[in-house]
């Protein structure tokens, strides 16, 4: 579980985060939601240490990591898993040497054929066990976001955060990706946390939402309980998705019934 408490943040005096408290359960996928410029990445970065909050605390399973010793800092680190808005892959190495690269950095006292076989094992979890060879550029945008995953979750982590996991995806491909994200939390009993403004996501895999408006945190709850929300800002927010979405279907759907003429 972590526990974020009171968190501020401001860029030459412009307020980005504005005391915001919130938990990210354990064994559940956390998702923040909120459109661009709401506070979303920031937030994230100050929890996984990328950032120095400018008030509050966050505490990682009842070990405040703010302002903490740096051995500390970096025991907690070690636990995290990344996976990136654009994957972020080694443009030079092989899928399995992508997937290695976490355990040669943060487990070496690993050997080479542990090494091989947790990057095997990852591989074949989500899916691309015959991928290994294959360089970045050879693979989808789908089967990159899968070796991202495997990447992260390599050094056994214990929280995982993810930016935007289905960015630049096809609806079908996003929701595989959220499939597999969700499985790994509950198989694993890993703390999730999902940057999105996907409310395909939130309906799928949204065990507790968090949403971020101006920086501020004005609603969270459960998927089931988001349509029913009394918030005005999150109301637009969902009716906005929505329409941008249909929006979507109806264009798609216009210009494969041109081509098929």
């Amino acid at each position: 579980m972590i526990e974020i408490h009171n968190i501020e943040k401001s860029f030459d005096g412009n307020p980005v985060l504005k005391g915001i408290s919130c938990t990210f359960e354990t064994g559940k996928c956390n998702l923040l939601l909120g459109g661009s410029g709401t506070g979303k990445s920031v937030l994230l970065q100050c929890v996984v240490g990328l950032m120095q909050p400018d008030l509050g605390s966050i505490t990682f399973d009842g070990t405040v990591f703010t302002n903490n010793k740096v051995q500390i800092r970096q025991e907690i680190r070690r636990k995290i898993g990344m996976l990136f808005q654009g994957s972020a892959l080694f443009d030079s190495m092989t899928v399995a040497k992508n997937v290695e690269f976490p355990l040669q950095m943060l487990t070496p006292e690993m050997s080479a054929a542990e090494r091989r076989d947790r990057v095997e094992f990852c591989l074949k979890r989500v899916g691309l066990e015959n991928a290994g060879d294959k360089m970045p550029s050879e693979i989808s945008g789908g089967m990159k976001k899968r070796v991202g995953i495997a990447r992260a979750i390599a050094p056994n982590c214990t929280y995982l955060f993810c930016d935007e996991p289905n960015s630049g995806l096809d609806p079908l491909t996003s929701l595989k990706i959220d499939e597999l994200i969700q499985e790994i939390t509950y198989e694993y009993n890993i703390t999730t946390v999902i940057i999105t403004h996907d409310m395909n996501s939130v309906v799928e895999i949204g065990d507790h939402i968090i949403f971020l408006y101006k920086g501020l945190k004005l609603w969270d709850g459960t998927k089931d309980e988001i349509l029913n929300a009394q918030v005005p800002e999150l109301k637009e927010f969902i009716f906005s998705s929505s329409l941008v979405r249909a929006a979507k279907r109806i264009d798609d759907e216009t210009h494969s019934g041109v081509e098929n003429l």
